[in-house]
C-alpha cells in the first residue's frame, strides 16, 4: 500500500509556482496575457507581485499537489506514463473544463483561454510527472494490520 510522500507535494506545488512565473513572464505569454487583459504591456517590465497573492498561489498549487498526490496513491501510479496519463485527466476533466465556463457565459476571449488553460495544463503535468516518480513509501502488511502506521521504503 503506497502513500502520500508529503515532501513530494511540496516539491510540486514549488515546480508549479516556478512555472507559472515563467508562463506568465515577458519570455513566454506574459506580453499577450497583459494585452488581452486590457492592462499596460508595459507592466511586465517591472511585475510586482503582492505577497499575499504569492501566498495564496502557493496554497493553490499545495491543493492542486495534494489532490494529484491521492490519485497516484490510490492508482498505484509509480512511473512518469502513469502520471501523465492522471495529469491530462485531471486537465481535461476539471482544469480545462473549468475556465472553458468563463468562454461560455462571461465573453472570455479565446486566446486568454489558451494561455491559462496551456498553463493549466503544464503545471498539471510537471506536478503529476513529480509525484508519479518521487520515491514513495509503503505501510508495511504488519504495520498495516497492527494499525500503527509504521512506513518501510
Amino acid at each position: 500500500m503506497l502513500r502520500i510522500n508529503y515532501l513530494a507535494v511540496i516539491a510540486a506545488a514549488t515546480a508549479a509556482l516556478l512555472e507559472g512565473a515563467v508562463w506568465y513572464s515577458p519570455l513566454l505569454f506574459g506580453e499577450a496575457w497583459t494585452t488581452l487583459r486590457g492592462m499596460d504591456p508595459g507592466a511586465m517590465a517591472n511585475p510586482k507581485i503582492p505577497i499575499g497573492e504569492m501566498i495564496a498561489e502557493f496554497a493553490r498549487a499545495l491543493v492542486v499537489a495534494y489532490v494529484l498526490a491521492r490519485f497516484v496513491v490510490l492508482f498505484g501510479v509509480v512511473d512518469w506514463k502513469g502520471a501523465v496519463q492522471i495529469g491530462i485527466w485531471v486537465w481535461v476533466g476539471f482544469q480545462a473544463t473549468a475556465v472553458m465556463g468563463a468562454v461560455i457565459h462571461e465573453n472570455y476571449p479565446w486566446a486568454l483561454y489558451a494561455i491559462h488553460a496551456g498553463d493549466a495544463l503544464v503545471k498539471t503535468l510537471v506536478m503529476a510527472a513529480i509525484l508519479g516518480t518521487w520515491p514513495k513509501s509503503k505501510v508495511s502488511p504488519e504495520a498495516r494490520s497492527a494499525g500503527d502506521g509504521k512506513e518501510q521504503n
